[in-house]
């Protein structure tokens, strides 16, 4: 395959009909999901006026990915992951497209919206297992990298986009309309499914037991662990940003909009960040060290500045260091295990990813409630720089070289 690296390897990769159908329909059902999430919110806060049930509802999302990761991730071993995404799809169609018809005859209320929003989380809980694990099917085993950051910089440009154009939907079309517009931003994704074709998949053994069989691989590669870990603390430093943007910009005296210039400047960081890592294989803990300072040390010092306009760079530079840190820790668990234990692992990243993510919400909300938003953010950095510390210690016995996770014979 090609050697190309940075934004000539992405483009080729794109260009592939294995990879770029999948890339495209991604990014739109990416896209998709803001347009629910917001036409939710609003509903729900247009009938009750409550942040309690705003908070109840986020929450809703992600439960079923923390609590079902084990069925989920042995799912995507142990059944066709192409399948199991046209099914979950499908079913998110129907959840989707049958919210908003239900919204647009007024018989939506708040308990339905919130009982939609576990429903279409216990699909997202099925579906991201086997979403991640798809990837490495796709492209060859040094392209997986690559694959990784361009999956990441998907949801970065549904982020990027994805607000401000929910926003337009349902000023100008309607709550009910958003809905149906997630809606078909699934049946998008379900034909790039389709135009990609079957890929060959081994299958595990389903004489284990699904939980037993996902701690089995800990034990046996417990430095996987360590990749779960920095996973998580990278799903930690990067949630003061989205979460308490409109605080942010009140920290900085400007008016609440500018929420969207502090976003997006970490989005285009992490954006740039998906073409610069594209070709290069990631898990040397030089690398690992590098890019979680970055992104630990670029959060500190954008929450010490009070001038915005050397914190956005600054806060660019972060976003660099968070899909960087990100794709090489999601790359060496992609890689470290076995290609039918794929859907397993990428279950457990899920949780560390995004099922963790509400009490990461929680934890910096309270910090800054109790001393300022400021302090929140650089509390919330701290773990990234201390799995760079954790890295620069053991580069001090191991050397700089790749942080050990075998490549499977199989790959």
């Amino acid at each position: 395959m090609s050697s190309a690296v940075g934004p000539a390897a992405a483009f080729s990769l794109i260009r592939r009909r294995s990879f770029g159908p999948y890339f495209f329909g991604n990014a739109l059902s990416a896209t998709g999901t803001w347009f629910q999430n917001l036409a939710a919110a609003l509903l729900v806060y247009r009938q009750t006026h409550s942040a309690l049930l705003l908070g109840v509802l986020n929450f809703s999302q992600f439960l079923p990915i923390l609590l079902l990761a084990p069925w989920a991730g042995g799912a995507a071993d142990r059944w066709n992951r192409r399948r199991l995404l046209l099914v979950s799809q499908s079913a998110a169609i129907v959840l989707s497209g049958g919210l908003g018809l239900l919204a647009w005859r007024h018989l939506a209320p708040t308990p339905v919206v919130i009982g939609d929003a576990v429903a279409l989380g216990i699909v997202s809980a099925f579906s991201a297992p086997a979403q991640q694990a798809l990837i490495a099917t796709l492209v060859e085993p040094n392209e997986v990298p690559t694959a990784v950051a361009l999956n990441s910089m998907t949801f970065n440009l549904a982020r990027a986009v994805g607000p401000a154009t929910a926003a337009l939907a349902v000023e100008y079309l309607g709550i009910p309309a958003a809905f149906g517009l997630n809606a078909l931003s699934y049946v998008i994704f379900i034909g790039a499914l389709v135009l990609i074709g079957s890929q060959q998949q081994e299958l595990a053994d389903r004489s284990v037991s699904y939980l037993r069989a996902s701690i089995d691989i800990l034990r046996r590669k417990p430095q996987l662990l360590v990749f779960l870990l920095i996973v998580a603390a990278v799903g930690f430093a990067s949630d003061p940003v989205n979460t308490l943007a409109p605080a942010w910009a009140h920290a900085f005296g400007r008016k609440d909009t500018v929420a969207g210039y502090i976003i997006g400047a970490f989005g285009a960081g992490a954006v740039t960040a998906g073409f610069v890592v594209a070709g290069r294989v990631g898990g040397s803990r030089r690398r690992m060290f590098l890019t979680l300072l970055l992104l630990g040390g670029g959060l500190v010092g954008f929450s010490l500045t009070p001038w915005l306009p050397v914190a956005l760079p600054v806060l660019f530079v972060a976003g660099v260091g968070y899909l960087a840190s990100n794709t090489h820790a999601t790359s060496r668990l992609q890689l470290g295990v076995e290609p039918w234990e794929r859907g397993r692992i990428m279950a457990l990243w899920s949780v560390a990813f995004l099922g963790l993510r509400p009490f990461a919400s929680i934890v910096d909300g309270a910090i800054a409630g109790a001393f300022g938003v400021r302090t929140a953010g650089i509390v919330l950095a701290m773990p990234a720089l201390a799995c760079a510390a954790w890295m620069a210690l053991r580069a001090r016995t191991r050397g700089w070289g790749p942080a050990r996770a075998e490549l499977p014979p199989h790959g």
